[in-house]
């Protein structure tokens, strides 16, 4: 059973930062990434990271850092705008098939 704890959500001002875990466990994953969303809005890729490499939207490229440790993803947010406030859910794609979310933190940018 695939199961994943985020976190490290928050309120942050404008020019901040933050950095989300996701820690996931019962597979193993070839593919490791965030996704964030707004109310009324669908839910957009952040970044993602793989075997290949690292994948970001053109939005956050710059600012945002990727990394992954063995299971546990990390997202290094830099130069936070209000723009970035959303949900970010963490989500892993299993070697053996399946996409997996976690459970969503809130992330909010604001003075």
């Amino acid at each position: 059973q695939v199961q994943l704890v985020d976190s490290g959500g928050g309120l942050v001002q404008p020019g901040g930062s933050l950095r989300l875990s996701c820690l996931a466990s019962g597979s193993i994953f070839r593919t490791m990434g965030w996704y964030r969303q707004n109310l009324g809005k669908a839910r957009e890729l952040v970044a993602h990271v793989t075997s290949s490499g690292t994948n970001y939207a053109d939005s956050v490229k710059g600012r945002f850092s990727i990394s992954r440790d063995k299971n546990t993803v990390y997202l290094r947010m830099n130069t936070l705008k209000p723009e970035d406030t959303a949900v970010y859910y963490c989500y892993v794609e299993s070697t053996f098939g399946g996409k997996y979310w976690g459970q969503g933190t809130q992330v909010t940018v604001s003075s």
